[in-house]
């Protein structure tokens, strides 16, 4: 048995690959709202095509998966979005202790194990963990508040946000 401190080890195996036209970590965009319209495919591995059943009726899913480019952890970054240092756990950076993400996107359609998806922000070749439906009954929140991001205005926001995209090359984190 383990130390009840520091659990075991978990281990996580991918169910598919993210396909998409994000070559170069440095000119992917840092989320999906500044990735509108960019299509990609992801390859779901045949085991767990019976698992795709019924996702079709969801307009968005969210698509978690392993940052395999990530850099080495940090628990102080710098966002894109601002030019303050903040704590990891309050930004979505993917120097994280797991370098898990999570990502939003449009589904147009599943044919043959592969969903048709668009909004993408993802790194081609990502080992793709889990597929989760967006359910905006559970997953809006009236009211929220967003921290360090609340002080963002939209235009700065849109801006750093497809800066990577645009091939800048700049080094922060999201």
């Amino acid at each position: 048995m383990g130390n009840p401190d520091h659990p075991q080890d978990i281990v996580l195996r991918p169910i598919g690959v993210i396909h998409s036209p994000h070559k170069k970590l440095e000119e992917t965009p840092v989320q999906p709202a500044f990735a509108e319209g960019v299509k990609a495919q992801v390859e779901v591995f045949a085991e767990y095509h019976e698992g795709l059943r019924d996702l079709e009726g969801y307009s968005h899913i969210f698509l978690i998966y392993h940052f395999h480019q990530a850099p080495a952890p940090k628990l102080t970054v710098t966002p894109y979005l601002q030019d303050t240092p903040r704590g990891l756990f309050a930004t979505r950076a993917p120097c994280r202790p797991n370098p898990i993400g999570l990502s939003l996107v449009r589904l147009l359609k599943i044919e043959n194990g592969v969903l048709h998806i668009e909004d993408v922000d993802v790194l081609d070749g990502t080992p793709l963990l889990d597929i989760k439906p967006y359910v905006s009954r559970f997953d809006s929140c009236d009211g929220a508040r967003c921290g360090w991001q609340d002080q963002v205005d939209d235009s700065t926001a849109s801006a750093r946000g497809r800066r990577r995209f645009r091939g800048s090359g700049q080094s922060r984190q999201g």
